[in-house]
């Protein structure tokens, strides 16, 4: 099928160079003229794990191409996927205005029946408003053109997308007509021929379904940072609880690491916006209310845990603490939402000196206000020189296995408070090191 992907930001451009690799003739359209001029070139804008390779075999190939003229494709397309950012508003609310200036410049372009589908993150309703802003602008011309919807949220990882979408759990279809539902079956059949569920349900349904999806698992994240807090005030030990909770069948293994709390464009946008739907339909969403407050609380975690240590406030005054990780989880360069950033404000608001690496992460400094307070590290020890701590955010892979003997060398202090819980306590006690990880007896 020729497939027009509208978007080549994260979504977008996963999606359509995925498309593009079972076979069908994609392209990607963004106004952003630089970035489509780079990703011509084969240059990527974001860090995802095999999606540069994918990009460039093919464009190689022919299958897959990038322009900034979507008046060129509209009626080229069997199918339109409408892949744009949908940000948070300051309220919460979810700002649809991206979604909707490609949905009225369609409407203004389109001249043959065609398939949009709604890739983007987007409330209950939306797409209905979509089809609005369509027969609208289709009215205004007198054009006649029968145009069929859809709803196919994404569930991508981030750090995993190539994967997730080749081989997927399931593929959510929201449609509201037969023929809707069977060019959804062609386009996914080189997947479901493979056994993928390609799983069909009305257009609200497929909706709702992302917004319950990742507000679950980020429910059980807060679940298990509220647990693993529980733990340090008892003496418990998160390891062995997760261990035996996991055990349980019912329950599963998955989101059940505890930390210094979630971050990124989903679950955090997702949870808010949620919560705001809820309100406008006079339903107050109390369980996402929760996971919302215990995250911000969590997100300071490794904070508070240093004051305590310091003996309160006054003890940070002209110190230096490294931090491992920016990214609000591995193979990313997404530091939307981050722990890391609400750990640096913090700790910049009480005079303390940051020294930060990210293996992937550049150029982190032009989010602080004070950018010669926030050292960007060369490496992890480079970071740690002269810190007197070390607060580990991000599970990179590479600060697995670090020299412990040489960052102690390095270290001014012996403060280690690990935020992911990667490392062996008797270990680091024994090399002569502090440390505090999440729900993990002292």
């Amino acid at each position: 099928m020729n497939i027009t992907i509208a978007g080549t930001g994260y979504i977008g451009l996963v999606t359509g160079a995925c498309l593009a690799e079972a076979g069908h003739s994609v392209t990607c359209i963004d106004i952003d003229q630089k970035r489509i001029a780079e990703l011509r070139q084969g240059i990527i804008p974001i860090h995802e794990p095999g999606l540069d390779e994918l990009v460039i075999r093919n464009a190689t190939e022919n299958r897959l191409a990038f322009d900034t003229d979507l008046k060129r494709h509209v009626n080229q397309s069997d199918a339109l996927f409408i892949a744009v950012g949908t940000p948070p508003l300051a309220s919460g609310k979810t700002d649809l205005s991206y979604v909707e200036a490609v949905a009225k410049s369609i409407g203004k372009y389109m001249e043959h029946p065609c398939l949009i589908v709604i890739k983007s993150t987007v409330p209950v309703g939306t797409s209905g408003n979509i089809g609005k802003i369509l027969t609208r602008e289709l009215k205004l011309r007198n054009a006649g053109c029968r145009f069929e919807l859809a709803s196919n949220p994404e569930f991508l990882r981030e750090g995993q997308a190539v994967a997730d979408f080749m081989h997927p759990d399931r593929i959510i279809a929201g449609t509201s007509s037969l023929h809707a539902k069977e060019l959804m079956e062609t386009i996914y059949k080189p997947f479901t021929i493979h056994g993928v569920k390609l799983i069909h349900m009305d257009i609200p349904s497929a909706e709702m379904t992302k917004y319950a999806a990742n507000a679950m698992l980020a429910t059980r994240i807060s679940f298990m940072n509220e647990i693993a807090n529980l733990c340090d005030a008892v003496g418990a030990d998160i390891r062995m609880v997760r261990h035996g909770m996991a055990s349980d069948e019912r329950i599963g293994r998955h989101f059940l690491n505890p930390g210094c709390g979630y971050g990124g464009s989903c679950f955090p946008k997702d949870v808010q916006s949620l919560i705001q739907t809820g309100l406008q339909h006079g339903l107050e969403m109390k369980i996402a209310q929760a996971t919302e407050q215990v995250n911000a609380t969590q997100r300071s975690i490794l904070v508070d845990k240093l004051i305590h240590l310091w003996e309160g406030i006054p003890g940070l005054m002209n110190k230096t603490v490294a931090i491992w990780g920016a990214a609000f989880k591995p193979d990313t360069d997404d530091t939307r939402e981050a722990p890391s950033a609400a750990m640096i404000h913090r700790l910049l608001d009480l005079g303390v000196t940051v020294r930060l690496y990210d293996p992937v992460v550049r150029n982190i400094t032009r989010f602080f206000p004070d950018r010669n307070a926030v050292y960007e590290a060369n490496s992890i020890n480079d970071a740690v020189l002269g810190a007197d701590a070390l607060l580990v955010v991000t599970e990179w892979d590479d600060f697995r296995e670090p020299d412990w003997k040489r960052i102690r060398e390095l270290m001014h202090g012996d403060i280690v408070l690990d935020g992911r819980n990667m490392y062996s306590p008797r270990l680091l006690r024994q090399e002569g090191f502090l440390y505090q990880g999440i729900g993990i007896p002292a």
